[in-house]
């Protein structure tokens, strides 16, 4: 009975220590509400960090932070909009390019007409071949083709060799319209135009000279004396030059200090590119 008793008695004081404990707790719960918990250090982050106060001395090694710019030093580059880029007709014109050098003129200066006599004032006299074998093989059958197509008597037999358009033999210093052939034969002094005929004979078997050899404009021309100054002929050379023109004539070419009777020029790759007479 006693031992009865002894439990009952200590089961009610445990109950009202748990009361006790229970109504202390609940105050001091209530209270945590209303506080923000307390983080570690490892567990605020960065941005929550205080700030460091704005009026803290700067340490003596630290230098201090540069002063803010006056409002009068921050005011912007332009206080107008940038112009747009003027356009491209407008913008500053560059000094025109020389012309490019023409293809006959490897200087740059233009050449004339390579059918007109071209012999430098106190230029060495330019050397002279008779040796055919010595021409380039497509210079030597254009040549020989030229003769046999003469000897036919007949300018007809020319028309092949002549060509067309862009290609056509030059056979005047001028302009030509028409039909090629119908002008050679208004040239003679025959009705057939067998005198042509004779001269381009004529001219083809005397001495050529090579010129522009290596250049656009390299080119083997008959007779020589086209290239050859008057005044250096020797007397051989005279008797070469009135096989194809008269006394007559030479003294009138010593005027003009050239030779300015009809001339035949083919290029190396064959083309007959000049048959013409005059200065």
């Amino acid at each position: 009975m006693l031992d009865k008793l002894a439990s009952a008695s200590v089961i009610a004081r445990t109950g009202f220590l748990a009361a006790v404990l229970c109504a202390c707790a609940v105050p001091a719960y209530a209270a945590a509400l209303d506080k923000p918990v307390q983080l570690a250090l490892s567990e605020i982050k960065k941005e929550e960090l205080p700030k460091a106060a704005e009026t803290a001395p700067a340490k003596p090694d630290e230098k201090a932070p540069a002063a803010p710019p006056a409002a009068s030093e921050t005011k912007p580059a332009t206080t107008t909009p940038e112009k747009p880029a003027a356009p491209a007709a407008a913008q500053e014109k560059k000094a025109p390019e020389a012309p490019a050098a023409k293809e006959n003129d490897a200087a740059g200066a233009p050449r004339s007409n390579p059918a007109l006599p071209n012999v430098p004032e106190g230029s060495p006299p330019p050397h002279v071949e008779y040796d055919v074998t010595k021409l380039p093989f497509p210079v030597q059958k254009m040549r020989e083709l030229i003769i046999a197509a003469a000897k036919t008597g007949s300018l007809e037999s020319l028309r092949p060799l002549i060509g067309s358009g862009d290609d056509m033999t030059m056979l005047s210093l001028a302009d030509t319209d028409g039909d090629p052939i119908a002008y050679l034969k208004s040239l003679a002094g025959d009705t057939d135009g067998q005198e042509i005929l004779a001269i381009a004979i004529d001219i083809l078997n005397s001495g050529y000279v090579h010129l522009d050899a290596g250049t656009p404009d390299e080119l083997y021309v008959w007779p020589y004396f086209f290239a050859y100054p008057l005044d250096k002929l020797d007397a051989k050379q005279r008797v070469e030059l009135f096989q194809i023109v008269t006394a007559g004539d030479y003294d009138e070419m010593k005027q003009f200090g050239t030779y300015v009777f009809y001339r035949l020029g083919i290029t190396p790759k064959g083309r007959w590119r000049f048959f013409v007479n005059g200065d």
